[in-house]
């Protein structure tokens, strides 16, 4: 697969607009985040989840869950371009295993709200802050767009990229004794079991906050 020597350039136009959504962007994840809370409670409230769609959520938050641990003991934050682990498949694990666990938790509501909800978030949120990271990674890394070139932003090779490109037009293999291994380390450093306990509370919510709510409306009658 050929690669481009140079990287491609952004116009203005397209520069500027990024950084106007990623003003937005900035400004309303909180008030988005509270929104899909109060979401959430609702639709909790408004009926209560069926066992069988909580035990399918679990095909995409555990998966999701552990795809964000997997991937935290592998990157070395604005420090080394990571291209190996999960790296190898997706050039966006911690973000792919976020989209996992809320589709989890959508399916374990059954609820078109909160679905579309979370995938707007999604996109206004998550898509100008890859765009951003990948500016600063290509202005960082010389052999990043030879590593896209291999790798898909989001949606995972099934086979791990075997070469990476070091801005020659030599390929450079990746070896084990150079692609380096998950580090326990890194994942403590990342603090990336909160997404775990997150993921365990929320399911805790959707077993015993209904019953919280009714009691603490059938108190206030």
């Amino acid at each position: 697969m050929k690669h481009p020597e140079n990287p491609p350039q952004q116009s203005p136009q397209r520069q500027d607009w990024i950084a106007r959504w990623q003003r937005v962007a900035r400004r309303i994840r909180v008030p988005l985040g509270f929104l899909t809370a109060g979401l959430y409670v609702f639709e909790l409230w408004r009926r209560a989840p069926l066992p069988a769609a909580v035990a399918w959520s679990l095909t995409l938050v555990v998966p999701g869950v552990w795809l964000r641990a997997y991937a935290s003991g592998y990157v070395k934050k604005n420090r080394e371009l990571t291209v190996t682990g999960p790296y190898a498949h997706t050039r966006n694990p911690l973000y792919l295993g976020s989209i996992l666990i809320a589709a989890g938790f959508a399916v374990a509501l059954l609820s078109w709200p909160v679905a579309l909800v979370l995938a707007v978030g999604f996109g206004v949120i998550y898509v100008p802050v890859i765009a951003s990271e990948e500016r600063f990674l290509r202005a960082t890394f010389p052999g990043f767009d030879a590593y896209c070139s291999r790798v898909p932003r989001l949606i995972p090779r099934l086979t791990p990229a075997k070469h990476i490109f070091d801005g020659t037009k030599s390929p450079k293999t990746v070896t084990q004794a150079t692609s380096g291994s998950f580090s326990i380390e890194l994942y403590r450093r990342h603090r990336e079991y909160n997404a775990g306990i997150g993921a365990a509370l929320l399911y805790l919510s959707l077993l015993f906050l209904r019953p919280v709510l009714e009691a603490i409306l059938r108190g206030a009658r």
